[in-house]
């Protein structure tokens, strides 16, 4: 957490208020987060944001030198920007203040955050990107393209859809959520899925990450928009968190079938219905 759909909707608040705006200060109050914050960051200041764009889960800022602002926001990490006089938090540890007085606050409880700076041209060979996957909404992110990919994969499926290295941005609360819209088991091996359940589940990825961005991600324990806002997908989970109870449509009596399951896969809590994706 964040995962994509939080990441996107932060980043288009962000293309919102900062492209056109001057960099007028920036106040580092630590050394870094998870890595050193970079040693040229202060070089910033007086340069114009041109854009903000996203690959996978990380905030891309783009400025007007060539440079772009890289953010990425852990675990527990939020970017917002204040128009009014903002109070400053326990955990900011950078603040980049605007021409209009504005200022963007990275407000890092656990410090699992990472901020770079390169040169934009040569983002797609970043250390940061070069071994990420495609996107999920890219048209090269089909049945086919998973196929080829889980063809030699025994672990299960849940797993091998949250490699960053397959397809970026699908975490753990939305592969939950499309394995149960697919209607596919999350204990199966990846290479067991046959082209129909392949079909199924790239359809589900991308129908699950879209309308959670619609509903402006999923506001659990930390994340909030770039304006403070809340997500409301949390609010049409079908399975995610809701261990015992019974699936979205569901007809069955969950006094036999026990409900929703709740399992650990790679130290993460999966959850599924029984009945529909047994």
């Amino acid at each position: 957490m964040p995962e994509l759909p939080e990441v996107e909707t932060i980043c288009r608040g962000l293309a919102r208020v900062l492209p056109g705006h001057k960099i007028t200060g920036v106040r580092q109050n630590r050394k870094g987060l998870r890595i050193p914050f970079p040693s040229g960051l202060g070089s910033i200041k007086g340069r114009k944001v041109a854009s903000v764009s996203r690959r996978a889960k990380y905030i891309l800022i783009h400025l007007d030198d060539g440079r772009t602002l890289i953010v990425h926001l852990g675990m527990s990490g939020s970017l917002m920007v204040s128009k009014e006089k903002y109070t400053p938090e326990k955990h900011d540890h950078l603040v980049l203040t605007l021409d209009n007085g504005a200022q963007m606050v990275m407000n890092d409880p656990r410090r699992f955050g990472v901020v770079g700076l390169a040169k934009t041209k040569d983002l797609a060979q970043h250390k940061f990107f070069a071994h990420l996957g495609p996107e999920p909404f890219d048209r090269t992110f089909t049945a086919a393209y998973l196929a080829g990919k889980f063809k030699t994969k025994k672990v299960a499926v849940k797993l091998a859809l949250m490699d960053q290295t397959l397809v970026v941005g699908v975490g753990n609360i939305y592969a939950s959520e499309a394995l149960f819209s697919a209607r596919v088991d999350p204990r199966r091996a990846a290479k067991s899925l046959k082209p129909e359940a392949l079909k199924k589940l790239v359809a589900a990825v991308k129908k699950t990450l879209k309308a959670a961005i619609k509903a402006g991600g999923s506001s659990l324990r930390d994340y909030v928009h770039a304006d403070g806002g809340l997500g409301s997908f949390q609010q049409h989970f079908a399975v995610y968190g809701r261990g015992g109870q019974k699936c979205k449509g569901c007809s069955c009596n969950i006094q036999k079938t026990g409900g929703i399951k709740r399992i650990t896969q790679g130290g993460r809590s999966t959850f599924y219905c029984p009945v529909k994706q047994g």
